[in-house]
């Protein structure tokens, strides 16, 4: 799924919080995985267009991948689609076996 971008209405700067509460995909084992992802956006020249990136999202339900290597690619798309002046994901799975994990990534890092 291609993410599309909606250029920026405004010159100020601003921050956007998405929240998807359910991302589902499958783990290394191909068993269901599901994590709630919070992506802080700080904008430049686009935006995100909503709908294409909760179909991007949708894209992961039937892929194998570990929780580290898709906070990864998430990041690794969005930054290179949008550019933002500054991006953090915060990614936050379902206890499996009595053990939660939290993952984030912030560009400000580099």
């Amino acid at each position: 799924m291609t993410l599309e971008s909606i250029t920026n209405p405004s010159n100020k700067k601003y921050e956007i919080k998405i929240i998807a509460p359910e991302l589902t995909f499958l783990g290394v084992k191909s068993q269901p995985d599901f994590a709630k992802l919070d992506l802080t956006f700080y904008p430049n020249k686009k935006i995100i267009e909503l709908r294409y990136f909760k179909k991007y999202l949708y894209s992961f339900r039937d892929k194998i991948v570990s929780y580290e290597r898709l906070i990864n690619t998430i990041y690794d798309d969005v930054m290179n689609k949008y550019e933002p002046d500054r991006l953090i994901l915060l990614m936050q799975t379902t206890p499996r076996g009595g053990i939660l994990s939290k993952l984030k990534i912030d560009s400000k890092w580099r």
